[in-house]
């Protein structure tokens, strides 16, 4: 029994697991809200399909330098303070999308939204490993994520509905509400966890710290960092284009393409928390990080990436290419629950949250070129409606497969471990 372990509090770590899943459900309202609303939003605002790419790639403008800015500061500061700033914030600058009316309006909303958010994933899981082993983080790192998954199940559901009842500028106005009642949870129930004290006073002194050039320059850590890219590209692409390929592309209606949406949540959620699960479950039968971890999240990213090349094969059903698209989705889903795992073994707890952030950063680049170069590929299209859809199914597919190729070689957290003097492998291995 380790002290992580001893000062291991169940009852209160499963709620604080649930309330940050409940912020990453918000967080994500908040970012497919556009996708969902492209329709009408492009029909109003005579937007053509680069522009409408170039506001959808906005988010992430300032999105990676604030997922750095902010992964230091959780370094020094409270997680429960940041969270609750931001919080705050991303639900503030839902506001102006009420009156917003030109094209760098909209963009100048998203962007300032980019910067409350972009933090938000990395320092919500630093927080987590405040609370939970390492042993015992793929699954309500999972939970987290699956949180993001009901975001899109509920944004299938109400945006469309609230759409074509009050317009599609009052989903902003739900979304800020929904923002400050999260605040106010968050300030009755939300605390700091402290297993990371205990992982300190096991690990020599020389490991507490360590130059940045060296953890950056680790292979798993870099490795990992490529793979996060092509998870964040894949879901990416899902959030702002997905929803009009359904019903451009695909000639399925709004409130059918909303339900779409939401059938992809009914299925890649229980997938990402079973995927999850099965990879700690191996971690506790004894199998090494490396294949319970590294080489399962690898393999699931190019099984992502077969399957997104599988539904643009020609001439097979509707039906058949949202459930490869689906599935496709659901196994790239599997980085965001274990991927960070790997970097938590083998980074110092007092450089996790700027470990983590820099890797949602390099991520967030995917989730500004995504949108772009698949609006430009939809706008420059020749042939039928969804050729242009299609080659950027084809861009990701090819993507998840490097990258996945990419973590079969190189992440090996023993190895790093080993090279850089860090990670607390004894007590993974006596933890039960």
């Amino acid at each position: 029994m380790t002290a992580q372990d001893t000062l291991y509090r169940p009852k209160t770590a499963w709620t604080i697991a649930g309330l940050l899943a409940t912020m990453m459900l918000v967080n994500f309202l908040d970012k497919v809200v556009i996708g969902l609303v492209a329709v009408p939003m492009m029909r109003d605002l005579d937007l053509t399909p680069a522009e409408f790419g170039l506001i959808g790639g906005s988010l992430h403008w300032l999105f990676a330098m604030a997922a750095v800015a902010g992964g230091f500061l959780a370094n020094h500061k409270p997680t429960r303070t940041l969270l609750l700033i931001m919080a705050a914030f991303w639900s503030v600058i839902q506001l102006p999308m009420l009156l917003a009316t030109s094209v760098w309006a909209i963009i100048a909303c998203r962007v300032l939204l980019g910067i409350g958010e972009g933090p938000a994933s990395p320092i919500a899981t630093h927080a987590l490993y405040k609370w939970f082993p390492d042993n015992k983080r793929s699954l309500p790192v999972a939970l987290l994520h699956s949180g993001s998954s009901l975001g899109l199940l509920v944004a299938g559901l109400m945006i469309p509905w609230v759409t074509l009842h009050w317009g599609w500028r009052a989903n902003f106005a739900v979304l800020a509400v929904l923002g400050f009642v999260w605040c106010l949870a968050w300030l009755k129930f939300g605390e700091e966890g402290r297993l990371d004290q205990a992982r300190a006073s096991q690990l020599p002194s020389s490991s507490e710290r360590l130059p940045y050039r060296r953890l950056l320059s680790d292979r798993t850590v870099l490795s990992n960092y490529f793979c996060h890219f092509a998870a964040n590209w894949s879901l990416a692409l899902t959030l702002t284009w997905v929803p009009t390929y359904l019903e451009v592309g695909l000639g399925i209606d709004s409130l059918n393409t909303g339900r779409l949406f939401a059938l992809f949540v009914v299925v890649t959620t229980p997938l990402s928390l079973i995927m999850a699960w099965w990879s700690q479950d191996l971690m506790r039968r004894g199998f090494s990080s490396r294949l319970a971890r590294c080489v399962f999240v690898s393999i699931s990213l190019i099984i992502s990436g077969l399957l997104a090349f599988a539904q643009t094969m020609p001439d097979i059903p509707v039906a058949a290419r949202v459930t490869l698209m689906t599935l496709s989705g659901g196994f790239a889903l599997v980085m965001y629950s274990v991927g960070p795992a790997i970097l938590g073994e083998i980074t110092p707890s007092s450089q996790r949250g700027s470990i983590l952030a820099m890797g949602n950063g390099f991520a967030s680049i995917a989730g500004l070129s995504a949108p772009v170069v698949t609006g430009l590929l939809v706008q420059n299209a020749t042939g039928h409606v969804a050729s242009g859809y299609e080659q950027g199914f084809m861009v990701t597919g090819a993507i998840l497969i490097v990258s996945g190729l990419l973590g079969l070689l190189y992440m090996n957290p023993a190895r790093s471990q080993s090279t850089l003097g860090t990670g607390d492998s004894a007590a993974v291995a006596t933890a039960t």
